[in-house]
Order: structure tokens, then C-alpha cells, then sequence
């Protein structure tokens, strides 16, 4: 890092991703430093940098020497799983300061000895407590598939049996019965059910009302005058889409199609419109919309219909840092393994990453949107103008 571009850093004080600290903390204090920016986004910590005023002290050989040392000693003792940081030293005006660069951990969660967790909440840390925020994390580490997690509540009197029996069959071309098991059995061996309840992924496929057992799953339709979000008029409200995700996904398309121009380019009159947006294009996003999202996070879909253009944004952002790049070139990380699974055999997905390029193929004009500190991901479809 050049002067000029830490200069810059400093000017902008703390964040997030930008921690000051004038002197050396204890190394446990360290320790949760580290651990809250493994446990986020990544991020560098500046010794010697007053973190009130922003003011430069600098750090004398042996200072250097301790912070180190410290860093070192932290990283690999005090934090479990143990981390791996970077540091360099660079001189602002014959001062010297120590930077430390933590990235964002594959391995999360991280915690200290005392099995404490810690996330950055902008410019300061906090300690994690509720079960849903550590499950994301485990989620994040590859401990645990959101998709997977048992329904507590759920039963096998929960299900639509004629849902699943057909899925079954279509898979097999022949019944469960015909292959000798049971419903118990056949449900069992899909990870439809665990320990006698419904799995999340068997919820959202075959379950008779899945929104019973999670209300914020579904897809919220808006139809805005205008292009303003933050607009008050609407053209069309209707109540929250749910059911199960081929439903959801039918449902949307449904309303999608009846929302959009259809253009006569030139055809005859009896000629069936093009569509203002490729339907193709619209298919995919939506899909990936329901099947990629993060379902850790209890919140529904939206898919919102504005003047200029279609939104379609999903909860999360882009898993394990995949950037937009990756997946518009087909190099995904599927969050879902499960519901991808069932998604290939149930609705008009094909699971092999490349849906996105088939999209980009027939809409070019596609805005993808990494939300990070919002933790969203956001599909933008242009439209043709009035």
C-alpha cells in the first residue's frame, strides 16, 4: 500500500472494513478484532493511528516488532479456528504504522476460547447471540445447508403426498411402491424428512401449506406507478404469492407476463407480440431468485414492477465472496444443494450453472447488483419506454 492510498484510508476513518488503533490492546481484545472481521467482510486494522481523531503517533522498531508479534500470536492462538493475516509496514511524514489485513474467513465461524462469536456491526464489533445469525454463519462455513435443517414443528402429516409421488416417479419411472418401500422409507432416502419432520427443502417442494411453517417465504408483487420505490401509488398490489417453489415460480411468471408490454415489431396484426422482456431471461433470474437465495435469512422474495424496469431482489448476498463476474460466466456455488436437486426435477431448471449466460444471451442489458451491506441480491431487467 503506497502513502497516498493509506493517507486516503485514514481521511476516511473507521468502518466496517477499517479499524485504527493508537496503541497495542491486550491480545485477547486483539483476538476479537480479528475474529469479527474473519467473521464479515475482511478488513484492515492501522497501529498506530489514534481511533477518536484519526491522528497519526506512529510506532517505534519495537513497537513494530510487538505488533507483529502480537498479530501473529493471536491469529494462530487465540482465534479457532486459526486465521491467516497479512501485515506490511508503510510511513506517512517519517511515521511508522502497521497494517494488518484480515480477509473474510472460509471457515466461519470463527470464536475465541471461550467459544464467544464476533461480526462487525459498522465501525465496531458485537458478540453473536441469536440461533439465526449462527446458522448463517455455520451456512457460510459449509457446516450446515440451510435446505437440510429439520422443520421442528412438522410432521408427515404435513405433506402432499400426491406431490411427492409424482416427483418420485418421475425420477424413477416407476412408484415407491413398485421399488419396494414405504412413504417413510422413499422420503427418508430424498431428504424429503428427517427424525420424523419435514426437512426445509421437503417443505418447500411438497409440503401442503409450507408458508403454515414459514410465513416470510414467499414472493412479494408490487406494480409501481412510476420508478420510485419509495413511490405511494401502485398499479397493481396483489397479496403475497405462496405455495410451494414450483408454484411460486409459476405464479410469478404469471403475473410477470400479465404486467409487460408486448410489442408488434413490424408483424401482422394477428401475429402474436414479442415480449418487451425476454421471457428466457425472465425465467432464469426468477429461478435463480427462489432456488440460490439465502433461506437463513426469514424474509421473503420481491419482485417489483416499476415504469423503466423490472426488480426481482432475493435474500443474501453472493455466497463464500463469488462476485457477479463468476456467475455471469458460469462459476457458480450453489447455497441449496438440495433444493437445486429437487428444482432440476420439478420446474425448468438444469443445475448446471448455466442459466445466468442463457440469460445474459436474450437480455444483454441485465443489471446484476451484489448488495453486500444489504445483504441482497438484486436482478435489474430494463424496459422499453412508453
Amino acid at each position: 500500500m503506497t502513502e497516498q492510498e493509506l493517507k486516503k484510508i485514514i481521511t476516511g476513518g473507521e468502518s466496517s472494513k477499517v479499524q485504527f488503533k493508537e496503541h497495542l490492546p491486550h491480545i485477547d481484545s486483539l483476538a476479537h478484532e480479528i475474529i469479527a472481521f474473519s467473521n464479515s467482510q475482511g478488513g484492515i486494522i492501522i497501529f498506530g493511528v489514534n481511533d477518536k481523531t484519526g491522528g497519526i503517533r506512529g510506532l517505534s522498531f519495537e513497537e513494530i516488532r510487538e505488533v507483529n508479534r502480537q498479530l501473529v500470536n493471536a491469529a494462530s492462538q487465540k482465534v479457532y479456528p486459526p486465521v491467516f493475516l497479512t501485515t506490511e509496514t508503510v510511513h506517512i511524514n517519517e511515521q511508522a504504522l502497521v497494517i494488518a489485513q484480515i480477509d473474510e474467513g472460509a471457515g466461519k465461524p470463527y470464536k475465541d476460547a471461550n467459544g464467544v462469536i464476533y461480526v462487525k456491526n459498522g465501525a465496531d464489533k458485537r458478540k453473536v447471540t441469536s440461533n439465526e445469525e449462527l446458522a448463517r454463519l455455520l451456512g457460510a462455513g459449509g457446516y450446515m445447508q440451510a435446505d437440510e435443517m429439520e422443520i421442528g414443528d412438522s410432521s408427515i402429516k404435513d405433506l402432499d403426498e400426491r406431490l411427492f409421488a409424482a416427483y418420485f416417479k418421475k425420477e424413477f419411472e416407476m412408484t415407491y411402491q413398485e421399488k419396494g418401500m414405504t412413504l417413510e422409507e422413499a422420503l427418508s432416502v430424498k431428504k424429503v424428512m428427517r427424525n420424523g419432520h419435514l426437512s426445509l427443502a421437503g417443505l418447500l417442494f411438497f409440503a401442503c401449506e409450507p408458508q403454515s411453517f414459514r410465513p416470510l417465504f414467499t414472493i412479494k408483487t408490487v406494480t409501481f406507478l412510476g420508478n420510485d420505490i419509495g413511490g405511494c401509488n401502485y398499479r397493481s398490489k396483489p397479496e403475497d404469492l405462496s405455495g410451494t417453489i414450483p408454484e411460486l415460480y409459476k405464479q410469478s411468471m404469471q403475473y410477470i407476463k400479465s404486467s409487460i408490454k408486448y410489442m408488434q415489431n413490424g408483424q401482422g396484426f394477428n401475429s402474436i407480440g414479442e415480449p418487451e422482456i425476454s421471457i428466457i431471461a425472465l425465467e432464469e433470474v426468477l429461478q435463480n431468485a427462489l432456488i440460490h437465495r439465502d433461506y437463513f435469512k426469514t424474509a421473503p422474495v420481491r419482485l417489483l414492477i416499476f415504469d423503466n424496469r423490472i426488480e426481482i431482489i432475493s435474500p443474501g448476498k453472493l455466497p463464500n465472496s463469488l462476485t457477479i463476474d463468476e456467475i455471469k460466466y458460469g462459476n457458480p456455488v450453489t447455497r441449496n444443494h438440495q433444493i437445486a436437486y429437487f428444482a432440476s426435477r420439478t420446474m425448468p431448471y438444469t443445475g448446471l450453472g448455466s442459466g445466468l449466460r442463457r440469460a445474459f444471451m436474450h437480455q444483454p442489458d441485465i443489471e446484476l447488483i451484489n448488495d453486500i451491506e444489504g445483504e441482497q441480491f438484486i436482478v435489474r431487467l430494463p424496459r422499453l419506454p412508453a
